[in-house]
């Protein structure tokens, strides 16, 4: 990512996990839209596996705790040109309904825009209606079904 990324906040909130400690803040947010993460230290392990593969972790503090968790990468494809995508969105449970969803959509959209991208994609999970709402009223819309095969 591009030096615009140092920028580090959108109206002074969204925060960038870097380090060990500001990564492992971030684990049970995300444990709530990744129940297959059980144990801090391998999530933090694996973050920043996937930070040294061009994965950022962005986050909000709703008072002293996490509130909300994204991450996300640039990628360059065939069909879609270089976009934004983002792999991991997710607000806590008890901090939903303060705007924190969007104001991390807005810091990717951004982001985006600064990266030159052309697009930002995200899968969800067919049965997250209060995301669709989110997702769709930000301006997404469908475009594809994703498939899985299970190894």
């Amino acid at each position: 990512m591009g030096k615009q990324l140092s920028d580090l906040t959108v109206n002074n909130q969204v925060l960038l996990a870097t380090t060990p400690s500001d990564i492992a803040s971030c684990f049970s947010v995300i444990v709530e839209l990744r129940p297959k993460c059980t144990d801090k230290e391998e999530f933090v392990a694996q973050i920043l596996r996937q930070q040294s593969q061009g994965y950022i972790l962005s986050f909000i503090k709703d008072e002293e705790e996490v509130g909300a968790c994204m991450g996300f990468r640039i990628l360059e494809t065939l069909g879609w040109g270089k976009i934004l995508y983002i792999d991991d969105l997710i607000t806590r449970e008890k901090s939903r309904k303060k705007g924190f969803g969007t104001l991390l959509l807005d810091y990717a959209i951004e982001q985006g825009r600064l990266e030159k991208c052309s697009e930002v994609h995200l899968d969800t999970g067919h049965h997250r209606h209060d995301a669709h709402r989110l997702y769709l009223n930000s301006g997404f819309t469908l475009t594809c079904h994703h498939l899985a095969l299970t190894l």
